[in-house]
């Protein structure tokens, strides 16, 4: 199975943006986009391979889709057998004790309930203090890719596309 189930939650429409971008770089014929607040947890099915983008507010707070449908339903599917790619937006200067947080806090679940995170994207050009998406065994990574919409919208691009390649290989598309 070669689509993609392109989960994500968007509030003010960034990372809604986000997702335009993916559709538009790959075909969307291997894509299958839902809003998060539209997914069912029989969803997860119907895919072997996901990308998850959410933005994280505040103190480290999910996207308010995410959220709820994290405490509903996230946490008890299985990705047994799945392959899943994670984006985040944050901002490293206003919150750098909480940046793309909601990346580590869905990736931990992920790898908990048996998938396989691909996509890990290097800690070294964010200037933050603290982040649940830092990889444990490994500072240097992420567990996915980091975008910072608020301070450095013009490095987005360039992340994105270098993000969809290295995934594009790791999903063996």
């Amino acid at each position: 199975m070669n689509r993609i189930g392109l989960i994500y939650g968007s509030d003010t429409g960034m990372t809604e943006e986000i997702v335009s971008s993916i559709v538009d770089d790959w075909q969307a014929s291997e894509i299958e986009v839902i809003e998060v607040s539209n997914m069912k947890k029989e969803d997860y099915n119907r895919f072997d391979k996901f990308i998850l983008g959410l933005s994280t507010w505040y103190d480290g707070d999910l996207q308010s889709d995410w959220e709820t449908y994290y405490e509903n339903e996230f946490q008890t599917i299985d990705f047994t057998g799945k392959k899943v790619a994670i984006f985040g937006l944050g901002d490293q200067y206003g919150y750098g004790e909480y940046f793309v947080d909601g990346v580590g806090i869905l990736a931990k679940n992920v790898v908990k309930n048996g998938g396989e995170l691909i996509g890990k994207w290097s800690c070294k050009e964010y200037d933050f203090e603290e982040s649940k998406a830092q990889i444990e065994e490994d500072k240097d990574y992420f567990y996915g890719l980091a975008l910072d919409e608020d301070n450095e919208p013009e490095k987005t691009p360039d992340r994105l596309a270098n993000w969809l390649n290295q995934i594009e290989k790791e999903f063996d598309l």
